[in-house]
């Protein structure tokens, strides 16, 4: 009877050894199409939002952008034909499948830099391989720089931010 027993037991406890937390192809399945709205800021240095399409190059997280493109004009930066930088650092926690990360991205242009740093959350969705779905990053930005091309009365403006994943990604 207590052979019996033993056998399904350890047939329970099999699932048990995918649970925790760890990194996944998730890391590089997060890209596509992402949008940010900027708030807080002074003079020139406010009111920025922008698009982003980009994938997860690296084991760092390191972002390649295919696209990226302010969506406000101004002194600080123009619309397009910028070379930002970043990255998006994940983990899936396996027993629920939340994501959790940091990012961070800078934007040059004009000698003044565009700094975001924040947070990422979202769900891994496996029904698609492992697609980051309803990802969202929230954070704080900083501008610094000369203030070059009418965005002097900007530098050291800050506020916070959030991105969210496009639905079409």
């Amino acid at each position: 009877m207590k052979k019996a027993l033993i056998l399904p037991l350890l047939l329970l406890m099999l699932p048990v050894g995918g649970c925790g937390t760890s990194s996944s192809d998730v890391q590089t399945a997060v890209g596509g199409v992402w949008e940010a709205q900027l708030s807080g800021g002074n003079d020139t240095g406010q009111g920025f939002s922008f698009t982003a399409d980009f994938t997860v190059t690296g084991a760092g997280g390191t972002l390649s952008f295919s696209n990226f493109e302010f969506l406000t004009s101004g002194a600080c930066f123009p619309v397009n034909g910028l070379t930002p930088t970043g990255s998006m650092a994940l983990t899936v926690n396996q027993t629920n499948f939340q994501v959790t990360g940091t990012f961070t991205l800078s934007v040059s242009a004009n000698g003044n830099v565009l700094t975001l740093n924040g947070n990422v959350t979202g769900t891994e969705n496996g029904t698609t391989g492992t697609q980051l779905s309803n990802g969202m990053v929230t954070g704080t930005w900083t501008l610094t720089g000369t203030g070059a091309n009418g965005c002097n009365d900007s530098a050291g403006a800050s506020g916070s931010f959030s991105m969210k994943q496009s639905t079409s990604s």
